[in-house]
């Protein structure tokens, strides 16, 4: 397994203590609001369309949003677990008690599914990654997710340096595109694809 150099640790970190006082703040309290609902309404939609009661991992799952709003469309699950690098964050997820649910703090850069799982979801999170370790961390991901099935990627506006990851030969791309909030210059990409039975 790759590792971050140290001064890419020390990054790591400050931007792990920022994070974990923001979440104190109640900066990321938005993401429950009208303006994120387009972008997770294109994530739950794809999660209907390919799949059916999911096994589900959401990486970067911050405040459990992506499971509120799950449990609020009334979507069928068999099993969610979100990770997140903010212990702080992972804390308000877990006052949720949500059903059939579990809530890790861990940083992708070294983090492996002790599971295999139906749908991944990089939610927000892969640009994030160190780019010498994108590639390391991926394949980490996909070597838990089942055959035939389905990894979704949200990426803030352009997400330059991170979508050519994603042209990988266990992946066949479903769906890309555009996903626009009510707010102005605010918009994201969203890529679904599929995992290969390479057999």
């Amino acid at each position: 397994m790759k590792k971050l150099t140290f001064l890419d640790s020390l990054k790591n970190w400050k931007r792990k203590l920022r994070w974990d006082r923001q979440y104190k703040s109640g900066k990321w309290n938005y993401l429950f609001e009208n303006e994120e609902e387009p972008r997770y309404n294109g994530i739950i939609n794809a999660i209907k369309k390919y799949t059916e009661n999911p096994k589900l991992l959401d990486l970067g799952a911050g405040e459990g949003v992506l499971r509120y709003k799950l449990k609020e469309q009334k979507s069928s699950l068999k099993y969610y677990c979100g990770v997140d690098f903010s212990q702080v964050s992972i804390k308000k997820a877990k006052k949720f008690n949500f059903d059939n649910s579990k809530f890790l703090v861990a940083d992708l850069h070294y983090y492996t599914p002790e599971e295999n799982y139906d749908a991944i979801i990089f939610n927000e999170a892969f640009y994030y990654i160190n780019h010498k370790l994108k590639s390391d961390v991926l394949e980490r991901v996909l070597s838990k997710l089942n055959t035939n099935g389905i990894l979704i990627v949200s990426i803030f506006k352009e997400g330059e340096g991170c979508w050519e990851f994603f042209n990988h030969v266990d992946l066949k791309p479903l769906e890309f595109k555009k996903i626009e909030s009510s707010k102005e210059n605010r918009y994201w990409k969203l890529g679904v694809y599929r995992k290969k039975n390479l057999n």
